[in-house]
Formats: C-alpha cells, structure tokens, sequence
C-alpha cells in the first residue's frame, strides 16, 4: 500500500445554480437520448479555483451528492471572469433533478437554484445513465 492511499479525495461545498440553455434544449428536441443531449446536460460549470482544489481539469468526472442523491457528471471551467468560489452551475435536466429536495415548502415549486452539493473527484467513474 502507498502513501497516497491514506490521502482523503480533495472535496468542496458548493452551491449549484440551474439555467436553461438553447443548445441543450435544441439537443434534446432532435433526441433527448442522444449523446449531445447528454455531453451538453451532465455538466457542471465551477470556478477556476474550485477546479484547481479538486485537482481536476475540464472533461474530468466528479461526483456530486446531498442528502437527495449522487450523479457522476463532467467538470468544465465556467469561463466567467468574476471569481466565484462555492458557486457552481448546471443545466437544468435529469442529472440536475436528481439533486433537487422533494420539499417544497407549500408551492408545489422544488428548490431549482439553490442546490446545496459536495463534489469530489470521480476519476475513471462513467456519468451517470439516465433511464427516461
């Protein structure tokens, strides 16, 4: 057994922020089970210094979980300019759902922007399947 071994995966908090986006939406009205769909949806966008915490580079696997769920999705960097630690984002799609809280407060509205998640790094870990 090697040192590295007994090192703890780097993990950070964050909060996760759903958009919509055109390309996605277009992707999923010419087929919502196709790739493009998928590469465009099981993403999650973080700032340069949270990519850099996790030891991580675009195109990684990361794991993100909370008290309603894990998916294994693919990092990008977010490409803002103002720095933005702890915040992250994602599309709005199953892998995004499956982290929002069945609580709804009375609204009949789940909590789509203020996603409370843990991520780690997910080398070698295929994104999650989504069965429609």
């Amino acid at each position: 057994m090697d040192f590295g071994s007994f090192l703890a995966t780097p993990e950070i908090k964050v909060k996760v922020i759903t958009y919509r986006d055109i390309f996605q939406d277009k992707a999923m009205i010419e087929n919502r089970f196709g790739e493009e769909y998928r590469n465009l949806s099981a993403v999650i966008k973080l700032d340069p210094v949270d990519l850099k915490q996790l030891n991580v580079k675009k195109g990684d696997t990361v794991i993100l979980k909370n008290s309603f769920g894990r998916i294994v999705v693919k990092v990008d960097e977010s490409g803002y300019e103002t720095p933005h630690r702890g915040v992250a984002y994602m599309p709005k799609s199953p892998w995004s759902n499956m982290l929002v809280s069945d609580e709804t407060g009375g609204t009949g509205i789940p909590k789509f922007k203020d996603i409370s998640v843990t991520i780690t790094s997910a080398k070698g870990e295929k994104i999650t399947e989504i069965e429609f």
